[in-house]
């Protein structure tokens, strides 16, 4: 099987992931937008959770083939088939429009995944990782992923653990006394993973920017195996550090211009102001296979024949006007004294704050930090101490907008606005 996708081209379906992909549950990808609301700013944006689930799935694969090289023993066809299937299932318990309904789904102990997979708090509100790890190891799902058990032993939990990052079985991972699971893991959610690797090429290609874009060809080919202690990790020759610090430069900007644009922002906050309304209309179930109807055309339906004022200003795309908007800690005085006279006059208003960083990882919260391999003398050092971009960006960017219907303004309170704005 094989499918043509605008970023990579060509790209092989293996027999055993075939079943997989037919499945109804990840067919429920092809009507989850990747990005939520944004195509009402970029048009082109409507592509899916479940192109770029199979755009990640490929690049795993390339990875995998570039860092393992000639290896075909059936440990590693075992590996690199677990790992294309966890590539290819990380999104899988994805609700419709992307992460704005995750405010409404259940705790995580109402899911009842497996005690192997759950290392927190079950009385916690579940994200959609929770759904993910359950769909895999633990649902009707389950059954497509026997092909992939008869042809290469793959294990649904060793999956699963890829995608959560922990795992309780190491032994599954090993090779000749190398423990390959960070690297794997890697692989699927790190400073650099595959799933970035997609999103940021798919996204902007589809939203018609240029932010995104980096050199991916050059990166894989200087991927590395660094092993410290009897177990590997992925490393990055140090001839590439420059493009890998364009490639998080490229995620950051994508952040600010793309991921962070106040349409898409305030649409998502009026979502979250529709979910609060005690009619209750909308909640998703911890049942996965009655999650199977829930994507992105059920939740729209439901908006649709709501008589809510929220639900009919979403639909319409009508957001509130945005009447403020600051950078950083810009301004912040100014963002107080239009509060005030907004509660002053009982005015309703919607607040959007969005922060963003270079990364979410540092030196101190990375379990499993990407490596530079010394191109001399292959001495091997964490990315931190190779690249001062961590340093440079290490605070967060943050964009607050202020968002209220002016036709319920009076007068005065809109002309104390406006002198406001221009001191």
């Amino acid at each position: 099987m094989e499918v043509r996708d605008p970023i990579h081209g060509s790209i092989h379906i293996t027999p055993c992931e075939v079943p997989v992909i037919e499945h109804p549950f990840f067919q429920r990808l092809r009507k989850i937008k990747q990005l939520g609301f944004s195509d009402s700013i970029f048009p082109g944006a409507t592509h899916t959770r479940f192109i770029h689930s199979i755009g990640v799935m490929h690049t795993v694969g390339n990875v995998f083939d570039k860092l393992f090289n000639s290896h075909e023993s059936a440990d590693h066809k075992r590996l690199k088939q677990t790992v294309r299937l966890a590539g290819l299932l990380h999104d899988i318990g994805h609700a419709p429009l992307s992460h704005s309904t995750e405010s409404v789904m259940p705790k995580i102990s109402e899911l009842k995944i497996p005690k192997r997979l759950i290392h927190e708090d079950e009385s916690k509100q579940a994200t959609h990782e929770h759904y993910t790890i359950k769909a895999i190891a633990d649902s009707f799902f389950t059954n497509s992923l026997n092909q992939a058990k008869k042809d290469f032993g793959i294990d649904e939990f060793a999956i699963a653990e890829l995608v959560l990052g922990q795992t309780s079985t190491p032994e599954y991972f090993t090779i000749k006394n190398i423990n390959y699971f960070p690297l794997l893991h890697q692989l699927v959610s790190s400073e650099i993973d595959c799933d970035r690797m997609d999103y940021l090429l798919r996204d902007s290609y589809f939203c018609g920017v240029s932010y995104g874009k980096f050199d991916l060809d050059w990166l894989i080919d200087n991927f590395q195996i660094a092993i410290e202690n009897n177990t590997a990790f992925l490393g990055i020759s140090e001839r590439a550090l420059t493009s890998f610090d364009d490639f998080l430069i490229s995620r950051y900007h994508m952040f600010l211009m793309v991921y962070f644009h106040y349409r898409a922002v305030c649409l998502e906050q009026m979502l979250y102001r529709y979910f609060q309304h005690p009619e209750n209309e909308y909640e998703i179930p911890a049942s996965i296979e009655q999650y199977l109807q829930h994507d992105d055309h059920y939740l729209q339906e439901i908006l649709k024949k709501s008589g809510n004022f929220w639900s009919k200003k979403i639909t319409k795309n009508h957001i509130p006007d945005k009447i403020f908007e600051r950078f950083g800690i810009n301004d912040l005085e100014q963002e107080k004294e239009i509060e005030s006279i907004l509660k002053s006059e009982s005015i309703d208003y919607i607040k959007c704050e969005s922060q963003g960083r270079l990364s979410k990882y540092s030196g101190k919260n990375s379990f499993y930090p990407i490596k530079v391999v010394k191109q001399y003398n292959k001495s091997i050092i964490d990315i931190f101490k190779a690249t001062d971009l961590f340093s440079r960006y290490s605070t967060n960017h943050s964009v607050t907008r202020i968002h209220c219907y002016k036709s319920n303004l009076s007068n005065l309170a809109l002309n104390k606005i406006n002198e406001i704005l221009k001191s």
